[in-house]
């Protein structure tokens, strides 16, 4: 997991540069959807409310890594190293996706804007969950790097 500031994005040069340079224009004027890139490459560009801690569960992805960053709004974001959790649905390879039956609790990150996280397969992930209990609504960009 990697988790930084957007203005230092271009520190990661792991980081394809076209997902680089998109990220760093993003604004609330941007188009939700998918925006498909190169290289198998895309950006999730979505607007939901975030939920309480007690209704989110933990996910994880095999085939992209995943950039996560606010556009506007704030939601905290939990991980733990998948290895420690249980499926719970098994493995989609058309959507990418597995989740897991624990309770989502222990280490977060809120993102806020100004920072983001990068998660990898082996790290499984609980988004979009309130901060402080104040449901709110938000713009995010999520970035899928294929491996």
């Amino acid at each position: 997991m990697i988790t930084d500031k957007i203005k230092n994005i271009d520190l990661y040069t792991n980081i394809p540069l076209e997902i680089r340079e998109y990220i760093k224009t993003l604004t609330n004027l941007a188009s939700a959807g998918r925006h498909e890139l190169s290289a198998g490459n895309y950006i999730n560009l979505e607007s939901y409310q975030t939920k309480p801690l007690n209704n989110a569960k933990y996910e994880a992805h095999q085939k992209y890594a995943d950039i996560q960053l606010l556009i506007s709004g704030k939601e905290k974001i939990y991980y733990k190293d998948k290895e420690h959790l249980t499926t719970d649905i098994e493995y989609n390879s058309e959507k990418d996706i597995e989740f897991f039956k624990e309770d989502v609790n222990g280490n977060f990150i809120e993102l806020d804007g100004t920072n983001f996280v990068v998660l990898y397969p082996h790290e499984a992930h609980a988004p979009q969950v309130s901060v402080d209990n104040d449901k709110q609504t938000v713009f995010k960009a999520v970035a899928k790097v294929k491996l």
